[in-house]
């Protein structure tokens, strides 16, 4: 970031508001939110089931967790499922190539940003939504999504993968599955999970570690996602 940008980021915050400045500017900003919660209702409340696919907006097209996430969407809608991107490049676009090429719903949920996230061209025309909101796109991928799928990626699939686990773990969402895809990245994130974060310091439970599965492959990623649905006796075809 720009350290002037920065600098000024940071004097804002610590401003002292008077109240003219609290009421226009804000109280105002609640309507911007409540219209971006409207919309996500209206357009993502008729698409059916769908799982998000979680990865980094950074991954080349033709890199291997770039087919490894295209080939998943694809088989997700090949089993009548519909995807949820963050609707910009790299392992998103491979999703909603993916989705697009099996015939499936292909939905992107955008971010507006000032620099990289530009909506990718494989998603529904009638199905992508640019918030500016952080916190109102992550309500949209936990309240639309049953299952999740999480490629490898940066800060922010880190935090749509632990807003997932922490949903679950508190029981504020079902128990949808979470998979990891990617042994060779995951491995040394769940082996820190287990050694330090339960072991050392008992910071979660021995069943929390139930809450992801860990694999490689497109259909070990799509058969946990049928196997959910199979035990509850449930279909994604309505």
């Amino acid at each position: 970031m720009d350290n002037s940008k920065n600098e000024e980021k940071i004097r804002l915050a610590f401003k002292r508001k008077d109240w003219n400045e609290i009421k226009t500017s804000d109280s105002w900003k609640i309507f911007k939110i409540m219209s971006e919660f409207v919309e996500g209702f209206e357009k993502l409340g008729r698409i059916g089931p769908c799982v998000s696919i979680f990865g980094s907006a950074r991954t080349e097209p033709g890199s291997k967790y770039y087919k490894l996430a295209e080939e998943i969407a694809y088989q997700l809608t090949q089993h009548g499922y519909g995807v949820i991107t963050g609707g910009g490049p790299g392992i998103m676009e491979a999703g909603n190539l993916g989705a697009k090429r099996g015939k499936g719903r292909s939905v992107g949920i955008n971010i507006d940003l000032p620099f990289e996230q530009e909506p990718n061209y494989f998603i529904d025309n009638d199905k992508l939504i640019t918030f500016d909101h952080f916190f109102v796109r992550k309500v949209m991928f936990m309240k639309y999504a049953q299952g999740f799928i999480v490629l490898p990626g940066g800060f922010g699939t880190f935090d749509e993968l632990f807003e997932a686990l922490t949903l679950i773990q508190t029981e504020k969402i079902g128990r949808f599955p979470i998979i990891l895809a990617g042994k060779d990245y995951w491995q040394g994130l769940v082996d820190w999970i287990k050694n330090v974060m339960l072991e050392q310091e008992k910071n979660i439970s021995s069943e929390d570690l139930d809450l992801f599965t860990l694999v490689d492959t497109a259909e070990e990623a799509v058969e946990q996602i049928d196997r959910f649905y199979s035990k509850y006796l449930l279909s994604p075809n309505f």
